[in-house]
C-alpha cells in the first residue's frame, strides 16, 4: 500500500510498506513478528510502524472500544496488550483517506514494548527513510563565542548535516581556548546518531549547563564524530564559520 495525500483542509499523510522485519517484545517474550508492516508519516512527524493484526501472537490484543478519532486516518479503535496494559495499542479505519485496509493494522505505544528492525533493537522512534545525516570533514575555521568571549577555535571540525536541522560542528576538545568542560550526568538518545553524553561549560566562574555534547560510540552513519565535542548553537552567543586559517 502506498499513499500520499494532501489537501487544503487535511494535513499531509504518507502511508508506505516497509520491507524490514519488525518484531515487538515484552521483556524477552515476542508478541508480534511481521514482514508485512506499514509505516505512516503524519504532518511530517516521526514515522510510526503499524503491524498486521494477524501477526500478533494469539490472545495478545484485546479490543477495548473507540478512542479519539484522527482527522487524517479516521476512527480510532483501541486494544489492550497482554502483559502491558489497557489501551496500549490502536488502529484506524482509514475512512479519512479512503483506505479501509488500515483497519487491519495496529500500532503499540512505543514505550510499552521493545521494538526491533530485523535483529537490531531500535530506540525512541523509527528512523525516517527520507531523512539522512552527512558527516563531512572541513578545514573551515569554526569559532565559538560564550559570554562574548572566544572559547573555541578549530579548523579540524567535522560538519554534521541532518535533514531539516541546522548544521552542527564537532571538533576535538583540545581546540577549546578558554573556559573548561565539567562533567554532566545528562544523556540523550538519537535514532540516527546514538547516545549523547553532555558537559557543562565553566567560564569565569559561571557555569552553562549542558551546552556541549559528544557521542562516545555513535551509530555507523555518524562514526566520524566519535569523541568530538559540539557546542549547542542555540545556547551560545555565536558559532562563526569562515574560510580562514586557525593559526
Amino acid at each position: 500500500m502506498s499513499l500520499s495525500y494532501r489537501s487544503s483542509e487535511v494535513p499531509a499523510v504518507l502511508i508506505e510498506p516497509t520491507h524490514r522485519r519488525i518484531r515487538l517484545k515484552v521483556g524477552e517474550n515476542t508478541i508480534a513478528d511481521t514482514t508485512g508492516a506499514i509505516v505512516i508519516y503524519e504532518n511530517g512527524g516521526h514515522p510510526v510502524y503499524y503491524l498486521p493484526k494477524s501477526d500478533f501472537s494469539p490472545g495478545v490484543l484485546s479490543p477495548k472500544g473507540k478512542g479519539e478519532a484522527s482527522q487524517l486516518l479516521g476512527e480510532r479503535y483501541v486494544f489492550g496488550v497482554a502483559g502491558v496494559g489497557e489501551a496500549a495499542a490502536w488502529s484506524f479505519d482509514g475512512t479519512a483517506v479512503g483506505k479501509a485496509e488500515l483497519a487491519d493494522f495496529v500500532t503499540v505505544e512505543w514505550s510499552a514494548v521493545r521494538w526491533f528492525e530485523e535483529d537490531e533493537e531500535i530506540f525512541r522512534h523509527p528512523r525516517n527513510v527520507y531523512k539522512r545525516i552527512d558527516t563531512i570533514a572541513s578545514s573551515r575555521l569554526v569559532e565559538v563565542f560564550v559570554d562574548e568571549q572566544l572559547v573555541a577555535r578549530s579548523n579540524r571540525a567535522v560538519f554534521l548535516f541532518e535533514t531539516g536541522h541546522i548544521p552542527r560542528y564537532y571538533f576535538p576538545a583540545e581546540d577549546i581556548v578558554a573556559g573548561r568542560l565539567a562533567a554532566s550526568e545528562l544523556k540523550t538518545y538519537c535514532p540516527y546518531k546514538g547516545t549523547a553524553s553532555y558537559f557543562h561549560f565553566e567560564l569565569d566562574g559561571q557555569r552553562h549547563d549542558n551546552i556541549v555534547w559528544y557521542y562516545p560510540e555513535p551509530l555507523d552513519e555518524s562514526i566520524k564524530v566519535a569523541g568530538l565535542i559540539s557546542f549547542y548553537n542555540e545556547k551560545v552567543d555565536e558559532i562563526r564559520v569562515s574560510i580562514e586559517d586557525a593559526s
